[in-house]
C-alpha cells in the first residue's frame, strides 16, 4: 500500500541547508514513516547556487523566492534554514498559509520576533519544531530518561560550556554571524542556545541570570561575498567592518523552583576546541557528563556502587537500546552530526498532526529565547535579572 506524501520546501542552500537536505534523503531509508517526505523545492538567493544545490543535494526544483515557495498549494512542510534575521518572516507567512514548519535555532534575532512566531504558529493550529539537533543524540536521550527516573537524585549543579575557535585570527573576515543586525546575537545565540536549550531539556526551566559578554576583536577585513564558518583567514585587507556581537558570554543561574545551580560558558575564541559542546550535571544520587565531540559516550558515576568500584564508567550509547541507535548499525559502529538531524526529520514526521509532540518546538524555542534576552541584560546592567 502506497504511503501518502508530504511535500517539503526547504529555505537555506548553505551549511543547514545541506544537513537538512542529508536528513530529508536519508530519513525513510532508515526509518520506518507513517507518511513519505518529498523533496519538492528549495530555495536561497543566489540563482546559480541555489540551482546546483537543487541538484547536488536532490530537490526536485529551486527558487529564488521565498514568499512564493511557503505559499505554494502544493507545499505542506516549510523548512527554514535561512540566519536568523529572516526566520520570523519566514516563519509567520508560513504558519498563515497553514504550513507545518521546521525551524533552525535561535528561534529569532529577538523575544519579540520570538513570541510573534510561537502566537502564528498556535493560532494557525501547524505542526512546529525549532531545531535544537543535539537534543536527538542517543547519549542525551538516555541521559533524559535516567534524570527522569530519578537515577541521578535531586540536581545540585548544571555546568555547561560550547567552545569553538573559528574566528580566533583578527584576519577572519566578517560574515553575517558577527553582525548583530543579521545574528542578534553572537557566540551566545550561536551556540550558547544549544546549551541553554539543553539543560532546560534536561533538567527544568532556568529562574535567573547573571552574565558577562566580550567582543574581542571589535574589528575585521570586509571581503566580497560571505565568509563561512569554514572560511580561512585572507590576506590584510585595508577595508574593516565593525563586529557588534558577542565573541565570548559567561552565565551564572538558577533554576526555577530548585535547589539548582548553573555555569554556562559559550565562546568561538578558545583555540584547540573545534566543536565541544559540553554538559555535566551533578545530582544527590550520582552524575554525568556529555561532550558532542566524542558524541557516542557519556560518563556515569553512581554514589550507589561499593567504595572499592566507584568511579566514572564511559558509557557506549551505541546499542539496539539506546533511542534511535537500532535503526543504523550493529553496537560501535558509529553514527555522526549529519544523523541527528535524520532523527529531527523523524520525529517530526512521525508526529504531523499530533497536538502532543516530543520534540523542541517553538514554545521550547521561545522558553529558551526568554533565558538568551535576560542574558544580555544582565550582562548590560551588571546584575542578576529575572527570566520572565
Amino acid at each position: 500500500m502506497a504511503k501518502k506524501k508530504v511535500n517539503v520546501a526547504l529555505i537555506g542552500t548553505k551549511f543547514m541547508g545541506k544537513a537538512h537536505s542529508n536528513a530529508f534523503r536519508q530519513v525513510s531509508r532508515f526509518f520506518d514513516l507513517n507518511v513519505e517526505p518529498v523533496m519538492k523545492v528549495i530555495c536561497g538567493q543566489d540563482p546559480e547556487g541555489t540551482k546546483d544545490a537543487a541538484a547536488n543535494f536532490g530537490w526536485e526544483e529551486f527558487d529564488t523566492d521565498w514568499k512564493r515557495v511557503v505559499n505554494r498549494p502544493d507545499i505542506d512542510i516549510v523548512d527554514i534554514s535561512s540566519p536568523g534575521y529572516m526566520h520570523a518572516a519566514m516563519a509567520i507567512e508560513a504558519a498563515k498559509a497553514g504550513k507545518h514548519i521546521i525551524c533552525e535555532k535561535p528561534l529569532a534575532n529577538s523575544l519579540k520576533e520570538a513570541k510573534a512566531m510561537a502566537a502564528a504558529v498556535k493560532k494557525a493550529g501547524v505542526n512546529n519544531l525549532c531545531g535544537y539537533t543535539y537534543r536527538f543524540n542517543p547519549a542525551i536521550q538516555t541521559i533524559k530518561a535516567m534524570i527522569g527516573r530519578g537515577d541521578l537524585g535531586e540536581i545540585f549543579h548544571v555546568r555547561a560550556c560550547y567552545l569553538q575557535d573559528w574566528i580566533v585570527d583578527p584576519e577572519f573576515p566578517v560574515n553575517w554571524r558577527l553582525q548583530k543586525k543579521y545574528s542578534g546575537t553572537g557566540s551566545l545565540g550561536d551556540i550558547g542556545a544549544h546549551i541553554i536549550d539543553m539543560a532546560q531539556y534536561l533538567v527544568g526551566e532556568i529562574g535567573e541570570v547573571s552574565a558577562a559578554m566580550q567582543t574581542f576583536i571589535k574589528e575585521r577585513p570586509v571581503i566580497e561575498g560571505q565568509a563561512t564558518i569554514a572560511a580561512k583567514a585572507t590576506k590584510k585587507s585595508a577595508k574593516k567592518g565593525v563586529v557588534d556581537v558577542d565573541d565570548g558570554v559567561i552565565v551564572l543561574a538558577r533554576f526555577k523552583g530548585a535547589n539548582t545551580l548553573g555555569t554556562f560558558e559559550a565562546t568561538r575564541f578558545a583555540p584547540g576546541k573545534r566543536n565541544q559542546n559540553c554538559i555535566e550535571i551533578y545530582g544527590s544520587k550520582g552524575s554525568v557528563i556529555f561532550n558532542q565531540e566524542d558524541m557516542h559516550k557519556f560518563q556515569y558515576y553512581n554514589i550507589a556502587d561499593p567504595p572499592h568500584l566507584q568511579g566514572f564508567r564511559s558509557i557506549h550509547a551505541t546499542d539496539g537500546a539506546h533511542p534511535y541507535a537500532a535503526n543504523w548499525w550493529p553496537s560501535a559502529h558509529l553514527i555522526g552530526y549529519e544523523h541527528l538531524f535524520t532523527h529531527e526529520v523523524y520525529e517530526f514526521i512521525q508526529q504531523l498532526g499530533k497536538k502532543k509532540v516530543t520534540y523542541p518546538t517553538f514554545e521550547d524555542g521561545l522558553r529558551c529565547q526568554m533565558v538568551l534576552d535576560a542574558v544580555e541584560k544582565a550582562a548590560a546592567k551588571k546584575k542578576w535579572v529575572t527570566v520572565k
